[in-house]
């Protein structure tokens, strides 16, 4: 696509360069769907709130500060579409991800298990857990977009595992309702 930095990119954008702009687009993309999807929890209103946050960034691209944390600036601007679209509807009835599959195909009950146990985390673990094993992003990459360390990160990332690991271990006992 092109060997130009983020920070490059998003001066040049800020300068009015479109073309600079649609770059950052596709490289943020699929992040921005994947924290979406981390509040929504629907694949659909993940999209639409990633596709509205970049159009939102496209008006508001001379707000940016720091061109060096344009990837963070994308984040927050897509997190806080997503929250405004579950406000904006709070009665909307929201199909998981886990709900699809259940309907498309009969699923490995290990798997529902993981999903379900994911689904019960608070959205800021479940972003951090589609950031890496969804988008496969490297704990420096997450944590250039989530404005933290690659440290913290990881705590945050093992703490995430180590609740889903404590809700199939509960599951498995029957302790759960």
């Amino acid at each position: 696509m092109t060997d130009r930095s983020d920070e490059e990119l998003a001066a040049a954008s800020i300068r009015g360069d479109a073309d600079s702009f649609v770059i950052l687009c596709r490289r943020y993309y699929a992040a921005l769907v994947t924290v979406a999807h981390a509040v929504l929890r629907d694949g659909h209103l993940a999209e639409d709130a990633a596709q509205e946050a970049l159009a939102k960034a496209c008006r508001k691209i001379d707000s940016l500060k720091d061109p060096r944390r344009v990837g963070e600036w994308l984040m927050a601007i897509c997190r806080n579409e997503a929250i405004d679209m579950s406000r904006r509807n709070p009665d909307m009835e929201q199909l998981s991800d886990k709900d699809m599959a259940a309907d498309n195909c009969e699923e490995d009950a290990q798997v529902a298990a993981v999903r379900d146990a994911i689904e019960r985390l608070p959205a800021e673990s479940r972003e951090l857990l589609y950031l890496k094993y969804r988008n496969e992003l490297s704990y420096e990459e997450i944590a250039s977009l989530l404005a933290t360390t690659p440290e913290a990160v990881h705590g945050r990332l093992r703490r995430a595992k180590e609740a889903v690991k404590a809700h199939l271990e509960r599951q498995r006992d029957g302790r759960l309702s």
